[in-house]
C-alpha cells in the first residue's frame, strides 16, 4: 500500500489553476523529490496535502485512509509533519524549547496537574524533555540545546526546523527547500541526513529543492510540476533526459539550440 496517493487534486486561486489534476503515489519508504520551476505549484500541493488548502477537485489518501479536506492538526495526528520554505521558528526561545513545543501530543497529565505542578505533569515534563534531546542528538544540535533559536546560523536553523517536526512522530517527512542557503558542504550534510532518517526513522521523505544535486543524488522518483500540472514522473536519471523537464527549467529555444 501506498504511504501517501494524490488523485487529480486541482486547487483554483482566482481563477488560476495553481494545481491542475496532478496524481502520484509515494510509496512507503522512499525519497520523492517534487520539482520545478518557480511558481510551478510545489508549495500549493504541500499546503494541500497538509490542510493548509482544502482541494477544489480530487482527493488526498495516506495510509489507506482519506484525508482530504481535514484540518493541519487532524493531519498531523494522522503522521504527516512538514517544514516550510521560509523558517518558521521561535526565535526568542532556545533550541531545545522549540523541539519542545511540538510535544503537546506527549502530554497525559491534565490542565489541572499543570495547575498544581502534580507528579504527572513533573513526568509530562521529562517526557518532553527526554524526545527533545534524543532528536538534537540525531539532528546533530546537542550543543546548541541552550542557544537562542535567533541567533543560529541558516543551516543550523534548517535543521532545528527539522527536528520540531520530527517531535510529532510522523511517518511521511515534506521538506521545502531544506537546502536554501546551505554551501555545498552543509547540502552533503542534508543528504546523508536525509537518507538517515528514511533508514533509521523508517520515515517516507517527499522533497522539494531546487537544488538540483542535492535531489538526484538523493531521490529515489521525481515527480516534475509546471504551471501546476504534472510534466514527468520517473527516476532521476529519466527525469533529467525528459524534453519536457528540460525546456521548464531551459526554455524552448535553449534545449533546441543545445
Amino acid at each position: 500500500m501506498s504511504s501517501l496517493v494524490l488523485e487529480n487534486v486541482s486547487k483554483v486561486f482566482g481563477g488560476l489553476h495553481a494545481v491542475k489534476r496532478v496524481t502520484f503515489e509515494v510509496p512507503k519508504g522512499t525519497i520523492f523529490g517534487l520539482i520545478g520551476p518557480n511558481g510551478a505549484g510545489k508549495t500549493t500541493l504541500f499546503n494541500l496535502i497538509t490542510g493548509v488548502y482544502a482541494p477544489d477537485g480530487g482527493r488526498i489518501v495516506f495510509d489507506g485512509r482519506e484525508i482530504t479536506g481535514l484540518s493541519p492538526p487532524q493531519i498531523a495526528a494522522r503522521g504527516i509533519a512538514r517544514t516550510f520554505q521560509n523558517i518558521r521558528l521561535f526565535r526568542s526561545m532556545t533550541v531545545e524549547e522549540n523541539v519542545m513545543v511540538a510535544g503537546h501530543h506527549l502530554h497525559q497529565a491534565s490542565l489541572l496537574d499543570a495547575v498544581l505542578r502534580t507528579p504527572a505533569q513533573a513526568l509530562d515534563e521529562a517526557r518532553l524533555v527526554k524526545r527533545a534531546r534524543e532528536l538534537l542528538e540525531i539532528m546533530g544540535l546537542e550543543a546548541h540545546a541552550r542557544d537562542v533559536a535567533g541567533s543560529l546560523p541558516y543551516g543550523v536553523q534548517r535543521r532545528l526546523e527539522a527536528a520540531r517536526a520530527l517531535m510529532l512522530r510522523p511517518k511521511i517527512l515534506l521538506l521545502d527547500e531544506p537546502a536554501a542557503g546551505l554551501n555545498s558542504r552543509e547540502a552533503k550534510g542534508l543528504e546523508a541526513l536525509i537518507r538517515f532518517l528514511r533508514d533509521e526513522l523508517e520515515l517516507s521523505i517527499v522533497l522539494v529543492e531546487h537544488n538540483m544535486a542535492v535531489v538526484m543524488s538523493v531521490c529515489e522518483v521525481v515527480h516534475v510540476v509546471d504551471h501546476g500540472e504534472t510534466i514527468a514522473h520517473g527516476s532521476p536519471e529519466q527525469v533529467r533526459r525528459d524534453p519536457a523537464v528540460l525546456a521548464a527549467y531551459l526554455g524552448t529555444a535553449r534545449e533546441e539550440s543545445a
